[in-house]
């Protein structure tokens, strides 16, 4: 009695070449509707799953297969008598391979279709096929990746059937797509349904597909890939340099965080290891760029750039004359592109769509996941906080600056800004009276006047009296220490202006 294959797929990439394969070998084709009629039309036999059933197809093409003569036949134990006398006795036909792939679920959505749409691209049959065939791998051979028909075709005929070590593999990644497409699923009727969202829910699931593989982590020792949801449409595009890394990535995080917060201003940011290292609004891409060099620039030595606003040749030149690892902005005008590619051939040129991820935020620590909203911070108003002291109208688009910057920068997290550019950072530390030292020592004579923006509240007053001996003017803080009375106080006795905002905006 010769073997038998169960075809039904929706990708028809390669299958006429594995059913011919598998015709040679012996095997006796069964498919069913679109699947049989292409691969009969390359010449191949093939019998269709009614003679199987008895059944035709019903119910406008949802019930094909889901039939016991068919099941059956997938997941009999070839070494169970009680089995073996079942399929005897109700005469069903034994099946050896399950080739199956699903409806473009993913495909459907992004394309922007409607529930009914999306419902009728549910597939029900396919993700059962799959299901069976894996769960008895050890007698059937489950096949859900076009890229496997080689080794499939390869094994049976140097070894007479699929390896047992294969068939494992294939019955995981077959697992492995069926709970990918089921996440996908949830994924698309809870966006489609609007039923609103609950960020912290008693259980979820991460649909995941692999977009990019990279040559490691962020050290050698570490591997990595880069994965996106599959019915997320790409935010970003490559458009020349090396390939991205592990750390570029990261450090693009930060940098299209950082274009969202400040969309409304043509400004340039300057990124390292995560964090911002200059800052600057200015009328054009290339001022802003040159003031926000002037901040840091050892730090910006192989930095990621990122523009608001497109990039034409004045600003590629500009960021030209240093070196840079990537270079993010919403667009860029053909003369500087054709530049950057031309004179910087290794410079990673990255466009940006805008898109932002409303997602929950996951981070894996060694005691569980940490799931939170990642929602840009609110953006402070004159009139939704506290002044203490003279108000400072005439400062306050400089201290909506400061207080991006110290939104962006890790914490602990303090910025100075004069004139629409930072001039001192102080971030990552572990003390705010040092991150304060460290802003003021860096921004030097340039911190006189300037406007100070802190991510958290300040526990002692040591911190403002650090920045009035630099000549800072005005201050703006979330507030929300047990000491803010005292805090405000030192504020008053200084002559420093200091907002209260009541936004905290921590990133460890």
């Amino acid at each position: 009695m010769p073997k038998r294959a169960l075809v039904s797929v929706f990708d028809k990439r390669g299958v006429t070449e594995l059913a011919k394969g598998l015709e040679e070998l012996g095997w006796e084709i069964v498919s069913s509707s679109g699947t049989a009629r292409h691969i009969r039309e390359a010449g191949i036999a093939v019998r269709d799953v009614e003679d199987f059933t008895g059944y035709p197809h019903m119910l406008g093409g949802r019930v094909k297969t889901l039939h016991p003569s068919v099941f059956g036949g997938i997941l009999a134990r070839r070494n169970f008598e009680t089995d073996l006398a079942d399929v005897e006795k109700f005469g069903i036909p034994m099946i050896d391979m399950v080739v199956c792939n699903l409806y473009p679920f993913e495909e459907t959505f992004r394309g922007g279709a409607s529930l009914d749409d999306l419902l009728e691209n549910i597939d029900i049959g396919g993700v059962t096929l799959l299901r069976a065939a894996a769960k008895n791998f050890r007698y059937v051979v489950p096949v859900t990746d076009p890229d496997d028909y080689e080794t499939v075709i390869s094994e049976i005929s140097s070894e007479g059937d699929v390896t047992l070590q294969t068939r494992e593999a294939l019955a995981i990644k077959a697992f492995l797509r069926t709970a990918c497409y089921d996440a996908t699923i949830q994924e698309g009727l809870s966006r489609s349904c609007g039923t609103g969202r609950d960020n912290t829910p008693a259980m979820t699931v991460l649909p995941l597909q692999r977009r990019l593989e990279l040559r490691y982590g962020e050290n050698p020792h570490q591997k990595a890939a880069l994965y996106s949801n599959p019915l997320d449409v790409a935010s970003w595009k490559q458009i020349s340099g090396k390939p991205l890394s592990y750390n570029n990535i990261l450090d693009m995080d930060c940098a299209m965080r950082s274009m969202a917060l400040f969309q409304s201003d043509c400004a340039c940011i300057i990124i390292k290891h995560t964090t911002p290292c200059g800052i600057a609004v200015d009328s054009d891409a290339a001022g802003s760029y040159s003031k926000a060099f002037e901040c840091d620039q050892l730090s910006a030595f192989g930095g990621i750039i990122a523009f608001t606003r497109e990039v034409d040749e004045p600003a590629a030149r500009g960021v030209m004359l240093q070196f840079a690892e990537v270079l993010v902005a919403p667009s860029f005008k053909e003369g500087a592109t054709r530049l950057l590619a031309t004179e910087r051939p290794n410079l990673r040129v990255v466009e940006w769509n805008g898109k932002m991820n409303l997602e929950p935020s996951m981070v894996n620590t060694w005691g569980g996941t940490l799931l939170q909203d990642d929602a840009l911070p609110p953006l402070p108003r004159p009139d939704s906080g506290d002044w203490t002291g003279s108000p400072r109208p005439d400062l306050w688009e400089d201290m909506i600056i400061a207080w991006k910057a110290a939104a962006l920068g890790k914490s602990n997290s303090i910025s100075l800004v004069k004139d629409g550019a930072t001039v001192g950072l102080g971030r990552g530390f572990t003390s705010r009276i040092d991150a304060v030292y460290w802003a003021c020592h860096q921004a030097g004579e340039k911190a006189m006047g300037s406007v100070m923006g802190s991510d958290a509240f300040f526990p002692f007053s040591d911190s403002l009296e650090t920045a009035a001996k630099a000549g800072v003017a005005a201050v703006i803080q979330p507030g929300g220490s047990v000491r803010d009375e005292e805090v405000c106080q030192a504020a008053l006795k200084l002559g420093i202006s200091m907002f209260t905002s009541g936004w905290r905006t921590f990133r460890h």
